[in-house]
């Protein structure tokens, strides 16, 4: 080959190899700058996405839940639940098996069973705990991973079931006070971030704070009223009452009329709430807040201390008892006619004192429809009351202009309207209170919280509701109520109504037996509310059903309350 032609391809060749080396060398430089860019510039803000990507808050607990005395009623306990992930699978079914059956106290046969479905995420087993979980990660199995979660124990077990009410930590529901005071006891003031592997195992940086990588964050506490002692009395007289008389249902309340602090708040039937799901909505609804009835005789004490309000009256009024009183078409009659049918001049301690009805007929009927109407309103009847539980009920009161002239003369016994349990508490505690009604509550509030959430209304003069209080004092004082003490005075009424029917048509043949009362009288500290539903028996009156259980948890709350005694002990 001539070597000019030699040359010519030798130069052409050279040209080329240039080029391929430019070529190169600009892809280095491409590559060199982009990967620059993207990890020292970062435009498109790669870095945040991919430790956002790595991040997860801090595990989360409720706070836990107190009496007054700091008895734990409701906390937050950890457990795990354990997995099989099929697409990390380093061992065989059989290894896997044989490593996790004993500390999963699972068969070896069963497990590995398990291991072999043909699911893309196995769960092995639920709820184990910490110390399972611990055994478990020292085994360093990437294809067993475990999920931690919260469950809501109450160390208690049923006592103020319906006060504290549960916590469904999968669907998140809640009742009672757990979901009253949820955003309380779901605040944290802050929630340490850590960035953290697939695993969830924490990456550990100079940022990292070690404590609050590996420390739950917990909601704030929450402190109730409720006394667990008091609860617990009132509890076991309720239940031991119902038992005895087969009754359907039945409620003890104990409240403080001067601030509105429920001390106890017993409703039967209870349930466990660490175990809700297996109870039935019997069971876990509080129907002394949702469901009505007529309050009977213990209403007597509302009619009176209305028409005190109003100065129609005094305590030294009387009236003339006839025994039985003709209004509209209806005739009206004393629970006790048939051995007393004229009682005749009768004041308003023998009023309470025998549960006159036609007594308190006439003094209902000494207030216009509109007056004693909104005295009715003072006390709180057709209204909530604004306890911090849910589910409240505002009860039955017609409008004035809607009653007939039975309407407010059955009004003054306790027939014309339906009332709530609370709402008769809360009433009859404004006669206790000196005339003002203090919004009732289950939580403990500071100061500044009480001043928004605990209103008081002033409903009469203070010499007005002693008076009331002197009448139902002296009436048990004279009567052989089993509720009579040689330590206390007692202001206390009873009551006996008949349940109506399911269509609230008509009334069937249960009773409603009830007692509100408070004690010492002279300074009234406690205030007991017993109410049951369809006792079964002879004798059944609040007299002989309910008043027995007033008597057991007086009795034991003054001891544990440590009330000073205001009678000379003979």
């Amino acid at each position: 080959m001539p070597k000019p032609e030699r040359a010519n391809k030798n130069k052409i060749f050279s040209e080329r190899i240039m080029w391929l080396q430019v070529i190169f060398v600009a892809i280095i430089a491409f590559f060199v700058i982009y990967l620059f860019v993207i990890q020292v510039v970062d435009p498109k803000n790669r870095r945040n996405k991919a430790k956002t990507q790595r991040r997860a808050s801090s595990f989360v607990m409720r706070g836990d839940i107190y009496d007054r005395n700091r008895i734990k009623l409701a906390t937050d306990t950890v457990y795990y639940d354990i997995f099989a992930r099929k697409a990390d699978f380093v061992h065989t079914p059989e290894e896997l098996a044989k490593m996790l059956a004993p500390i999963l106290k699972i068969s070896q046969v069963n497990l590995t069973e398990k291991l072999k479905q043909d699911l893309p995420m196995i769960s092995l087993k639920k709820n184990v705990d910490r110390k399972t979980s611990d055994a478990i990660a020292k085994l360093n199995l990437r294809e067993i991973p475990r999920d931690k979660k919260s469950i809501r124990t109450y160390p208690q077990g049923t006592l103020a079931a319906h006060v504290l009410g549960y916590y469904n930590f999968d669907a998140d529901i809640a009742s009672g006070v757990e979901q009253t005071a949820k955003d309380k006891l779901e605040s944290v003031e802050r929630s340490a971030d850590v960035e953290r592997t697939p695993s969830g195992n924490v990456i550990y940086n100079i940022n990292t704070d070690p404590v609050a990588a590996t420390k739950p964050v917990r909601g704030q506490d929450v402190t109730l009223t409720i006394d667990a002692a008091v609860q617990h009395v009132c509890e076991k007289a309720l239940m031991k009452a119902i038992q005895s008389f087969k009754a359907f249902r039945g409620a003890a309340i104990v409240m403080n009329p001067r601030n509105g602090e429920i001390l106890a708040y017993a409703v039967y039937p209870y349930f466990d709430p660490n175990n809700f799901k297996s109870a039935t909505s019997f069971q876990t609804k509080n129907w002394t807040l949702t469901d009505v009835f007529p309050p009977g005789s213990t209403f007597k004490a509302i009619t009176v201390a209305s028409a005190m309000a109003l100065g129609k009256i005094n305590k030294n009024t009387k009236i003339n008892d006839t025994g039985k009183i003709k209004v509209g078409w209806w005739t009206i009659k004393n629970y006790d006619y048939a051995k007393h049918p004229k009682p005749g001049i009768i004041d308003m301690v023998y009023l309470f004192e025998h549960s006159s009805n036609v007594g308190s007929v006439l003094i209902a009927q000494m207030m216009s429809k509109q007056e004693f109407h909104d005295m009715l309103k003072k006390f709180g009847f057709g209204d909530k009351t604004g306890i911090d539980l849910p589910g409240e009920s505002i009860g039955i009161l017609k409008p004035a202009s809607k009653w007939d002239s039975s309407d407010q003369a059955t009004m003054g016994y306790g027939y014309g309207s339906s009332v709530t349990a609370i709402q008769m508490v809360s009433a009859v505690a404004a006669i206790a209170n000196d005339g003002v009604r203090v919004t009732p509550h289950v939580i403990k509030y500071s100061p500044e919280e009480e001043a928004i959430k605990v209103r008081r209304v002033k409903v009469m003069e203070p010499e007005q509701a002693r008076a009331v209080t002197d009448l139902l004092t002296t009436s048990i004082n004279r009567s052989k109520s089993p509720i009579k003490s040689d330590s206390y005075n007692i202001a206390a009424k009873t009551g006996t109504s008949r349940k109506p029917k399911e269509n609230g048509v008509g009334y069937t043949d249960k009773l409603y037996t009830s007692i509100v009362g408070y004690m010492p009288s002279s300074d009234p500290q406690v205030l007991i509310y017993v109410i049951v539903d369809s006792a079964q028996g002879y004798e059944i009156w609040g007299n002989t059903v309910a008043a027995p259980i007033f008597k057991d948890i007086s009795t034991q709350v003054a001891h544990i309350l440590n009330l000073q005694p205001d009678k000379l002990i003979k």
